[in-house]
Parts: C-alpha cells; sequence; structure tokens
C-alpha cells in the first residue's frame, strides 16, 4: 500500500486515484482469463473498483487472489520489442512481460510467441510482422482475441483456430498488421499434454503446474 510520507504503510482510508483503480481492474481482468473469477464475479467486482473511494475497497476486491493487491506495483513493460530472425527460430514464452508493441521479421526461421503464462499489463497489443518463407506462431488462452484483418498475404498461409467452449471476458486484444509473403502465420491454443490427452481434456486448456 502507498507510504504516507512518515515512513508507515498509508492508511486504508486514505483515497484511491484513477491509476490505482486501473491498476485492480487489470488485475480482475487477468484473474477472469485465467478462470478464478465468472463472468458475473468479473463484473461485479470491476463496477465495484470503478467506483471505489479508498485504498481499503480496492483492497478487498482481490484481497482472495494470488500475489494481487491494491497498492502492488505492476510489472513494467517494454513500450516496443523487436524480434528479427533470418533462418533462425526465436520464442517468447514462460512469464515474459507482453510490451505496448512488437515489431517482427521472420525470413525463414519461425517466430514463436506464447502467451497462455505471459504477463499482460495493457489491454492492447500491435504487431506488425514481416513474414517472408518463414512462420509466425501466436499460442493464445482464452480472453485473448487476436485481429488479423490488417494482415496483407502474398502466396502464404493465415490460419486462426479459436479456443473451444464457452467466450471467456477479454482481457488482452492483439492486432496484427504487416505482410505475409510466401510464409505462414498461426494463431491457435496450446496443443494438449500426454496427461490432459489422456483425461481427455479439452484442447486449448492451459496446462496447470505441478
Amino acid at each position: 500500500m502507498p507510504a504516507d510520507g512518515s515512513g508507515n504503510e498509508a492508511s486504508p482510508e486514505l483515497r484511491a486515484s484513477y491509476a490505482d483503480r486501473d491498476r485492480v481492474v487489470e488485475i480482475l481482468r487477468v484473474a477472469a482469463g485465467d478462470g478464478r473469477l465468472s463472468a458475473a464475479e468479473l463484473d461485479e467486482r470491476v463496477e465495484a473498483a470503478l467506483t471505489a473511494r479508498t485504498y481499503h475497497e480496492l483492497a478487498q476486491l482481490t484481497a482472495d487472489l494470488p500475489a494481487a493487491g491494491a497498492g502492488q506495483g505492476a510489472a513494467q513493460a517494454k513500450d516496443l520489442l523487436r524480434i528479427d530472425r533470418q533462418g533462425a527460430n526465436a520464442k517468447r514464452d514462460g512469464d515474459w512481460v507482453v510490451p505496448r508493441r512488437i515489431e517482427v521479421r521472420a525470413v525463414g526461421g519461425t517466430v514463436t510467441l506464447d502467451f497462455t503464462q505471459a504477463v499482460l499489463t495493457q489491454p492492447t497489443l500491435q504487431i506488425e510482422a514481416e513474414v517472408r518463407g518463414g512462420n509466425l506462431i501466436l499460442v493464445t488462452r482464452p480472453g485473448i482475441e487476436v485481429d488479423t484483418d490488417d494482415m496483407v498475404i502474398i502466396g502464404g498461409t493465415l490460419k486462426v483456430r479459436p479456443h473451444p467452449g464457452t467466450k471467456p471476458p477479454a482481457i488482452l486484444r492483439i492486432e496484427v498488421s504487416g505482410e505475409n509473403k510466401g510464409g505462414r502465420v498461426v494463431v491457435r491454443p496450446p496443443r494438449r499434454t500426454f496427461w490432459q490427452w489422456l483425461r481427455r481434456a479439452p484442447r486449448g486448456a492451459v496446462p496447470r503446474s505441478a
């Protein structure tokens, strides 16, 4: 919780700012995308966050969510991430922090952006892609929407595979633009693990960590 300048934690009755409310709303949206909140719970808590007056009211909305708090600082995202591969591969996966914008150049190589466990710090992401005889693969999770309408395809392929089941609240919108010339752009859910296949878990389910 923010300090009051005296070395002690701020009083719970101190007034919350617009930035404090926005930070809590983002925590709630990510929690809903991870399956910790239902759509109804998300709507109820977001409304409460936007009308909250104090830090105490905000803290109550995230008290039952892991590693979340009204005064907790959000991960810092880069403004721009550039990935340039010629005949080589690149991959971003795990808990990497998603920047505000990504520029991708894949010439005869494969660039994979795996968002299944990525840290989201803003509601939108712009990807400017140049794919020439290579591959661009986006691995999504429920709540991530991908718009490829501005992608120019010249002798290449574009395939978007939606997640099965009920559509959850959106936590991130990815807007892909640029040119795919003789390459392949794929947007897909994560593949099922061997144990998910044995349990007949639905394709696209995010594997739980042990």
